[in-house]
């Protein structure tokens, strides 16, 4: 576990013997610190808070940061007195004061260990002789075969909360249309700086649902997360995506032999009852084929992108709205034998602008490292190279052995120069790869020892992590949905990353979020330019508003539906599709979701009410 925020409170309790570090005394006074157990029927564990020490001309330590342990309640800190024994104590925190600066050193090769090391002497936390009232904690010089030595960070349970839930009515019109005011309320006020409030949820299109009336859908092939950077989508899929440039999503699901069909947005959340064809593509769409739609060329008009067995097709829109079938654009990237053989479960693939010239090129990760098909002023796709452009991020042994399933890949620019570097985690942390002037990525550097299986980000799915600005103007960051909740990397702007933080205790598996029941997203849910977390959990959607600097709220409960609880709608990952998306053009993301009987909206009405 990543060290927690000064924000974040926590038990501190000792490895060997699982008891819990306390004052001997009172809370507020004094005295010695001990571990003790803690009764079930007494007043709960004590908790601490970790502030990081400021240095005299500002910023934080870069690398051995040492921390302030302050009681949460009581105010006092750790300290160390340097008597004869050596035992630990509170005392009222004094500015400066090096006794009562502490560096946290993870345990190598125990995940979720540390040591609390004295930034005095480097010696560390143990355990004296047991008493009535608890064993004292004392300072000893290491010991590596010490299981006393040893301590564990618990945080304390998320402190959610829940909002009213702002319902809609239904209305008939002479014109055959269909529309949702918001009910009249007492609970209501108009507020500019309102919280994240979305509706409850409508049902507002019969099509694109799992039952048999509204068509039987069923994804059978590949179906990542649009608006993910290289999202694609496969057969059976049902997603959102604005197909026309106009800034409104529209629905689009994937037939093996229609193709892409699409029912468009009114503006209004809700759709066109009838859907039609959106694209065909030249052969029967396969579970292997991936599809995307993106703006490739960079003037602002959306294009299909279909890998396929026999390579990359691209179409542009036509003038009637649909995308043709597409013209072989590069003969590389697909499953065939004569494009590469590349496969859904071993080679991720992206489209991406790498250069910063505003085209889209494709990038792929093989099993002997990374291929690049760059994209020219006329729209053509470069032939692939003989070698890989870089020997390294792939599957084989020789290019680092990474797999799809424990270790995510990103393309993202992380020094600000306009071109994308790769990024990776992998067992050991985090790697990248730089890009330079010539377009050449340079020998891999592993940059933060965070984020990988060997600190118990155990998979992908199980872990989601994302590099994002979470301040607007700042360098892209990683965010990542840990073992313990939020943790957060900041990017230093030159390709390398500060320590990971513990941001928010809520949102990873020791608060009960697991891949198979809940969705978990980043999204700027309020339009200000940062990044929000929204997650689809067991009551409903959960959003936690950024606040900058790689700081969240806690959690607020903004719709009661698309959740996995039976009054939450029952909603199944496996069949039933989310996401957060823009379908009225207003600039604010809206909650949908492709449910048994169809496709069902929740509309987000930040900004617009306040409940009191």
């Amino acid at each position: 576990m990543s060290v927690p925020t000064e924000e974040l409170k926590l038990e501190i309790v000792n490895a060997a013997t699982g008891k819990s570090l306390g004052a001997k005394g009172a809370a507020a006074t004094d005295g010695p610190l001990v571990v003790r157990a803690v009764a079930a029927d007494g007043p709960g564990p004590e908790q601490w808070q970790l502030a990081p020490v400021v240095l005299a001309k500002g910023g934080f330590e870069p690398d051995d940061q040492a921390y302030v342990i302050r009681h949460a309640t009581g105010g006092k800190v750790f300290d160390d007195p340097a008597g004869k024994d050596r035992a630990l104590r509170q005392a009222a925190a004094a500015a400066g004061k090096k006794a009562q600066q502490w560096h946290v050193v993870p345990v190598e090769g125990e995940v979720g260990l540390y040591f609390i090391e004295s930034a005095t002497d480097g010696f560390v936390l143990d355990l004296g002789e047991t008493g009535a009232d608890g064993t004292p904690v004392v300072l000893r010089a290491y010991d590596d075969s010490s299981k006393t030595q040893r301590w564990r960070f618990v945080t304390a349970e998320p402190e959610r909360t829940s909002d009213l839930v702002l319902r809609f009515k239904h209305l008939d019109h002479w014109n055959g249309r269909r529309s949702w005011p918001l009910v009249r309320s007492g609970a209501l006020r108009p507020a500019p700086g309102a919280a994240p409030s979305f509706s409850d949820m409508l049902l507002v299109l019969e099509r694109f649902g799992t039952d048999k009336a509204a068509g039987e859908w069923e994804a059978k092939g590949v179906n990542r997360v649009p608006g993910q950077p290289g999202w694609w989508s496969g057969v059976g899929a049902r997603f959102l995506a604005d197909t026309t440039g106009s800034g409104r999503h529209d629905v689009v699901g994937l037939r093996p032999v229609k193709g892409a069909v699409t029912s468009s947005s009114h503006g209004d959340g809700t759709f066109e009852e009838d859907e039609r064809v959106l694209h065909k593509p030249a052969h029967n769409l396969a579970a292997e084929d991936l599809w995307t739609l993106a703006d490739v060329t960079g003037d602002g008009e959306p294009a299909v992108v279909v890998v396929t067995g026999d390579g990359v097709r691209v179409a542009a829109k036509g003038a009637d709205g649909a995308f043709p079938a597409g013209e072989l654009a590069v003969k590389a990237f697909g499953h065939n034998k004569t494009a590469g053989s590349w496969l859904v479960d071993r080679h991720p693939r992206f489209l991406a602008d790498t250069t910063g010239d505003g085209r889209l090129d494709l990038v792929g990760c093989h099993d002997d490292g990374v291929w690049i098909s760059l994209q020219d002023e006329d729209g053509t796709f470069a032939t692939l190279g003989e070698e890989p452009a870089l020997r390294a991020f792939g599957q084989g042994e020789q290019a680092g052995g990474w797999l799809l399933d424990r270790h995510p890949r990103f393309l993202a620019d992380t020094t600000g120069d306009g071109r994308l570097d790769l990024v990776g985690c992998h067992d050991d942390g985090v790697w990248v790869s730089l890009r330079d002037e010539d377009g050449a990525f340079g020998e891999p550097a592993l940059v933060l020892g965070e984020f990988g299986t060997a600190q118990g980000w155990t998979s992908a799915a199980e872990h989601p992590r994302f590099l994002v600005r979470t301040t607007a103007d700042g360098p892209v960051d990683i965010v990542g949905f840990g073992p313990q909740g939020i943790t957060v990397s900041r990017g230093r702007g030159d390709g390398t990353f500060g320590p990971a933080q513990l941001v928010l205790n809520d949102y990873g598996t020791a608060q009960g979020w697991t891949p198979e029941k809940h969705l978990r997203f980043l999204a700027d849910v309020t339009g200000d330019g940062t990044p929000d977390i929204v997650g689809f959990g067991d009551e409903g959607v959960w959003v936690s508003r950024g606040l900058g600097e790689g700081r969240f709220e806690q959690a607020q409960l903004v719709c009661r539906g698309f959740g996995h609880n039976d009054d939450a709608g029952a909603w199944r990952v496996d069949r039933h599709p989310r996401f957060v998306a823009d379908i009225t053009g207003d600039g604010r993301v809206d909650l949908v979701g492709f449910g048994g009987p169809g496709v069902y909206v929740a509309r987000n009405l930040f900004r617009r009410f306040r409940t009191r």
